[in-house]
């Protein structure tokens, strides 16, 4: 394995512990990542001083709002930029109330007993942190009481202790393994995984912004496929969302050799996005096609998969409690993952595909089409869709809407001598028109010229409307 340095900055931490005679350990997440190479995000020690004590050592940069003995204290490197480390206090805990809260915290004796109550063996570890004269930071020793390092070596996420009890106090430990598994390509202890799966149904005790913590957390790991596939096999996906699970063994036709499960999988895999959402709707772009399957082998079809599928995907963004501006970006990508790419398409066809998905989705809609592509056996790209590409950066440099016009109703009424009113809206709707046909049209002093012609022909379509309208009575 592969060691990295810690950095510098961290001896802002140790020095003021070791000058008053506490005990301090970087714990958790950061020796597992350090011992694996990877970058180290979250900086957390675990320490013998009382939050109390611990502010007193940083008065000016730290903060505790918990009840879980966590002082937060804000450094900053030579180059200004802020990193927040967590510092607990050695604890133990009571009995759990709801499979997630302990019913109260005990500050703990020493550090083997705060590691006994945490979740799985590969984060159960200290290391002693030494500070040499120059600043330096190196690890002394590596404190392992239950084989988190044999673990790492296997590859492998096992329970601390008894795999029931960790589960059973906090039943969000049960996506985390999974969720770790997913980032590191870990396979998951066998009790470990038998506990899980005993008790998949604790998880309907867990608040729905937590679940989606750690399954966006997923999602978005080297891993995923093989994450959303453990969430199955161990009974917790019914839970979560049970909608894809219906995609099991729905036979496509076509180009496609597998179900819509399969490819749903393997087009998450590929999604070349790191954003969650994007990740969930590649997930879901075709979860309506098991309520639209019609027919059997080549004559099968979805019609309308992708309208069933956008309000499917709503109700699990409502579900996952996403915010309303990423359930409308969720229901969007899956409504519109099916947009032609036809060479022939006019500008103005492209047009309305942007504004039906929004500028500011366009490279998110297109990730989920490479995602389905690869899922689908399909090359990366295409021509027609690289050309598609082309006329989307093209196209968007003509005007969109009528703020894009280069005059305004206050124009309009300043020609015309009018006063506010429906009018002035026909009148900028007809020059857009013109425009929209022509960019080059989008021209304020042609534009200007055109408000009293645009204006009588209104007034002439009126006319004739009305004249016609009487004949008929």
């Amino acid at each position: 394995m592969m060691k990295k340095k810690i950095p510098s900055f961290i001896s802002q931490i140790i020095t003021p512990f070791q000058e008053n005679n506490f005990e301090i350990y970087l714990v958790g997440g950061a020796v597992r990542d350090f011992l694996l190479g990877r970058p180290i995000h979250d900086w957390d020690f675990t320490t013998n001083a009382s939050p109390p004590q611990i502010q007193k050592l940083f008065p000016k940069n730290s903060f505790y709002n918990n009840q879980f003995g966590t002082v937060t204290v804000v450094l900053k490197d030579k180059n200004k930029k802020q990193t927040l480390v967590e510092i607990t206090t050695f604890r133990k805990e009571g009995k759990y109330k709801d499979s997630r809260h302990p019913e109260k915290i005990v500050w703990g004796k020493n550090l083997e007993e705060d590691l006994s109550r945490r979740d799985f063996t590969i984060n159960a570890m200290a290391a002693e942190v030494e500070i040499k004269k120059n600043q330096a930071v190196k690890i002394n020793r590596i404190i392992d009481p239950f084989g988190g390092k044999k673990d790492l070596k296997k590859r492998l996420i096992r329970a601390v202790g008894d795999p029931q009890k960790r589960f059973q106090e906090d039943a969000l430990r049960m996506i985390r393994a999974i969720r770790i598994a997913s980032q590191l390509g870990f396979t998951i202890e066998e009790k470990t995984f038998a506990a899980i799966k005993e008790n998949a149904s604790l998880i309907k005790k867990i608040a729905w912004e937590r679940i989606r913590e750690e399954f966006f957390r997923l999602l978005v790991s080297p891993f995923c496929a093989q994450g959303i596939l453990f969430l199955y096999n161990a009974g917790l996906l019914k839970y979560i969302m049970p909608e894809l699970i219906a995609a099991r063994g729905v036979a496509q036709a076509k180009h496609h050799v597998d179900d819509v499960w399969t490819h749903s999988l393997k087009s998450l895999q590929f999604c070349p996005s790191k954003d969650p959402v994007v990740r969930l709707a590649t997930l879901l772009h075709d979860i309506g096609k098991p309520a639209t399957a019609r027919g059997e082998g080549e004559n099968r079809t979805f019609y309308n998969h992708e309208v069933v599928g956008a309000k499917i995907a709503r109700t699990i963004g409502q579900r996952l409690k996403l915010s309303k501006k990423d359930q409308e970006r969720l229901y969007l990508l899956v409504r519109h993952h099916q947009f032609s790419v036809d060479e022939n398409q006019t500008d103005k066809a492209i047009r309305r595909f942007i504004r039906r998905v929004g500028k500011e989705n366009l490279k998110d809609i297109l990730d989920v089409r490479t995602g389905d592509r690869l899922g689908g056996g399909a090359k990366k790209t295409s021509w027609r869709l690289e050309l598609f590409k082309k006329r989307l950066a093209e196209v968007q440099k003509q005007p969109f809407s009528l703020k894009d016009l280069k005059v305004n109703g206050h124009d309009v009424m300043k020609v015309l001598n009018i006063p506010p009113g429906p009018a002035v809206g026909k009148i900028l709707n007809a020059l857009f028109a013109l425009v929209e046909e022509d960019k080059e049209k989008n021209n304020r002093r042609w534009l200007l010229k055109q408000i009293p012609l645009v204006a009588k022909k209104i007034i002439n379509e009126n006319n004739a409307a009305k004249q016609s309208k009487g004949e008929q009575q």
